[in-house]
């Protein structure tokens, strides 16, 4: 089948789909794991049935709105705002991403590799390196990597522009109309410079999603699914891998790359009001090492970014519990880092 038959195919899924009770229910089995303990979920749970046949009555009469959020910050690790919903929207948030995840994932690229089943960082990686292998002609030619990523990426994504988008995928409008009621429940605070007309009495532009939210995963990758096509069509690029709003291109030609970049530029600004972070475009040969999601990759192996190696190493100063050191030893396994592996233990004090 075409890509271009492929963007035509819509939703065949119904509102009533939706919102029907078995899947507010799977969608609650599924929201339960790992929160069995939370206050907010055990008062919900209290009374489940009420409330599940309470929010399945205010989405079919139109009446259901959502609610605000409870905001905190985290180190992850640069400083972030997590914004937390309330249990009932983020129920609902399940059994949105229950019905819309499946149709929308088969729309994806195969080098898209955030926040979608049986992808995640560990592939990515592998894929670099096939690609790596492939460009290189096994380390025989000069590889280059141009690796950019996207300036304050949730905080941009225009809201409007991505209700246009999943449009263009659903046919049934209650559920548009549904999305358009969650992505408009989130007020970005970002600060809008004086140029823009805002300044002057004009609307505040409706830009940001939650990180909190499990539907943000999901609507950014539709979001950015854009650009993955236009990379893979109208660019033609073969080696690309995508994580989040962090990308690689490879090619054995630099001034190629070099030329990609005000295309790129270019594509993002007018098509999905996004910036490239001006600070965070590099181009790199293999040989002397790609840094990408925490690692810095060479033609043969990959070594844990120093910065990484720190925060680590200080993580495990205040939290020396076992399950902290499992999962530094499971992430250290993907590259070179035997001699990390044994300092580790011998700070570990069990």
């Amino acid at each position: 089948m075409s890509n271009r038959s492929i963007m035509k195919i819509k939703l065949s899924h119904r509102f009533e789909d939706l919102i029907h009770i078995e899947n507010l229910l799977l969608a609650w089995e599924e929201f339960l794991k790992g929160k069995k303990k939370k206050k907010d979920v055990q008062e919900f749970q209290f009374n489940l049935m009420d409330n599940i046949l309470s929010l399945h009555y205010d989405l079919s009469n139109g009446k259901y709105r959502h609610g605000g959020y409870q905001e905190f910050n985290i180190s992850d690790p640069k400083p972030r705002i997590i914004h937390k919903a309330t249990v009932r929207d983020r129920l609902l948030h399940r059994a949105v991403y229950r019905i819309l995840y499946p149709f929308f994932d088969d729309t994806f690229i195969a080098d898209s590799f955030s926040c979608r089943n049986d992808k995640g960082t560990h592939k990515a990686m592998k894929r670099f390196l096939a690609f790596s292998r492939i460009v290189s002609k096994n380390n025989t030619r000069t590889c280059w990597v141009l690796k950019c990523d996207i300036k304050k990426f949730f905080a941009s994504i225009d809201q409007t522009t991505l209700i246009k988008i999943l449009d263009e995928r659903i046919a049934d409008k209650r559920i548009i109309s549904l999305l358009k009621e969650i992505i408009s429940s989130f007020k970005s605070h970002s600060s809008i410079s004086l140029a823009n007309p805002t300044a002057v009495g004009f609307a505040r532009p409706a830009i940001g999603l939650p990180l909190g939210n499990l539907t943000s995963q999901l609507f950014s990758n539709v979001y950015m699914n854009e650009f993955d096509q236009f990379v893979k069509q109208r660019l033609k690029i073969k080696y690309y891998i995508r994580y989040a709003d962090d990308f690689v291109i490879f090619s054995q030609d630099k001034q190629y790359l070099e030329k990609l970049i005000p295309l790129i530029k270019e594509f993002l600004q007018n098509n999905l009001k996004l910036t490239l972070h001006p600070d965070k475009i590099y181009m790199k040969t293999l040989s002397s090492g790609v840094d990408f999601l925490g690692w810095t990759h060479f033609f043969d192996h990959r070594v844990l970014r120093t910065v990484t190696k720190r925060r680590m190493f200080k993580r495990l100063a205040i939290s020396q519990k076992p399950e902290t050191l499992n999962s530094y030893m499971g992430l250290l396994k993907h590259g070179n880092s035997y001699a990390i592996r044994e300092k580790l233990i011998d700070q570990a004090d069990f």
